[in-house]
């Protein structure tokens, strides 16, 4: 069997493929393992799978290899979130938390992700031990170990989690503002705890559907056109707030169906944290996040962190130091007085709770970020290629041989975790592979929409040229 390596989150490959039930033995042995190495003793586990094909089929397998070995494990009867899945392995204090989930990948894929006893991804240094500890064959165990088992444990993760919202938000703010607001699941596991909060608002793709109708649940512009319209069409709609597969990403739409990107949100939120709660901390992003974030925190007269891709070299982080928000460009973004988890819903929340408080649009929330930062568009290319044209792009980026992308000459690089070229002009423009998919992906960010349009078509044709 081939090696199992953990990507910037978790393990993903294509169901049946890769993603078959022996290869969930081989990684959840090691898991096993590594907490038993660990520990001294079998502790407990918190498990639970989103909306995806065979999700509870690929859980009841990992179960029995933890029952096998002397865990107990807690399970969610039907699909939870993965922020459900990290609050109830901290609030149970479980050794890990496992969500069978791929996140935003498209609905051929499955996925692994592991979550640790604080609430927030495993950190890289105990991925790369429990990676150490995988078998190279499947265990065998029999997948049905779970039937009859009285460590095996069920327990409502949702009520949990909207226990823990209704604690921590002014509902009744949110709910009696008279402002019009919006969700899309995506088909993902989102749906139930947003109906149960907010069954009055509107609800899009708010079923099960485990094909997510052939559309990758990742919430970037061009998966959400459906719900684009429905704003543009009703005009009712404030805010329109939209998570991936497993709730653990944001995005956002204005009332004029305008598409908010997770710069802008990382950035309202920090805005509304820190002069209107008069909140404090540090701020640790991704290195393919805007760099007017490190404006505001220089406005803010807050520190800055830029790391690498992927929320596992985020998390870390919260569980050391006082930290204000930790985000990336894909959505994923965590804030002080949660877990140390990406957590679209939550996010949402906030944003909501200040449109509320505050009386204002989104469009003014984002014209008082713009005052301190100045206006600025993003937008993402994603580039299907095969492998020695990827291979070709990164040689051409790791031998320097980037001097120039659509008539515009690159002012300095940047290489923590892919290629950031920077502009005189105040562009940017970076590539980076994917993690989890054979994806080369293109960034670019400028002044307004009309010249990034420009810009990234250019740079697209100059990468794809290469």
């Amino acid at each position: 069997m081939s090696k199992i390596k953990f990507g910037t989150d978790g393990w993903r490959a294509i169901i049946a493929q890769d993603f078959t039930t022996d290869n969930v033995k081989r990684i959840s042995m090691g898991v096993a393992l590594y907490l038993k190495q660990k520990e001294g003793k079998a502790g407990s586990i918190v498990i639970g799978h989103d909306c995806r094909f065979a999700g509870r089929l690929f859980l009841e397998t990992a179960a029995s290899v933890f029952l096998s070995e002397g865990f107990k494990v807690i399970y969610a009867e039907g699909f939870v979130s993965t922020p459900m899945i990290s609050l109830a392995t901290k609030e149970y204090n479980a050794s890990m938390g496992v969500i069978i989930t791929a996140s935003h990948n498209p609905p051929s894929y499955n996925g692994y992700k592991l979550k640790g006893n604080y609430g927030g991804p495993v950190l890289p240094n105990e991925l790369d031990a429990i990676e150490a500890l995988i078998p190279d064959t499947a265990p065998n165990i029999p997948i049905t170990l779970w039937k009859d088992n009285p460590n095996f444990v069920a327990s409502d993760f949702e009520q949990l989690y909207i226990d823990k919202v209704k604690a921590n938000f002014d509902l009744d703010a949110i709910k009696n503002s008279g402002l019009k607001f919006g969700y899309d699941a995506m088909y993902g596991a989102g749906q139930s705890v947003m109906r149960k909060l907010f069954p009055e608002i509107a609800l899009l793709h708010c079923e099960h559907n485990p094909g997510f109708n052939g559309i990758a649940p990742e919430p970037i512009l061009k998966n959400l056109k459906e719900f684009q319209q429905y704003i543009q069409t009703n005009k009712n709609i404030d805010c329109g707030l939209t998570t991936d597969g497993d709730a653990d990403r944001i995005g956002l739409f204005d009332s004029k169906g305008n598409f908010v990107d997770s710069h802008h949100i990382i950035l309202l939120l920090i805005h509304y944290l820190v002069k209107y709660k008069n909140y404090s901390g540090r701020v640790i992003s991704a290195f393919s996040v805007t760099d007017k974030i490190k404006k505001l925190c220089a406005h803010y007269n807050l520190d800055q962190l830029t790391v690498k891709i992927g929320f596992k070299y985020i998390a870390g982080y919260f569980l050391e130091e006082d930290i204000l928000l930790g985000g990336e460009e894909s959505g994923g973004i965590a804030v002080k007085g949660h877990i140390p988890e990406r957590d679209g819903i939550w996010m949402g929340l906030i944003l909501w709770e200040f449109m509320a408080k505050s009386g204002k649009s989104l469009e003014e929330l984002i014209q008082e970020v713009y005052e301190i930062t100045g206006t600025f568009q993003y937008n993402r290319a994603d580039l299907h290629l095969t492998e020695e044209q990827k291979q070709r792009i990164l040689t051409a980026c790791e031998a320097g041989k980037i001097t120039e992308i659509g008539n515009k000459k690159v002012a300095r690089t940047e290489t923590i975790d892919g290629y950031k070229y920077h502009f005189d002009g105040g562009e940017w423009l970076m590539i980076r592979a994917s993690g989890t998919e054979p994806v080369v992906r293109v960034y670019a960010e400028a002044a307004n929409a009309e010249e990034l349009d420009a810009f990234l078509s250019a740079a697209v044709n100059d990468v794809l040229a290469i």
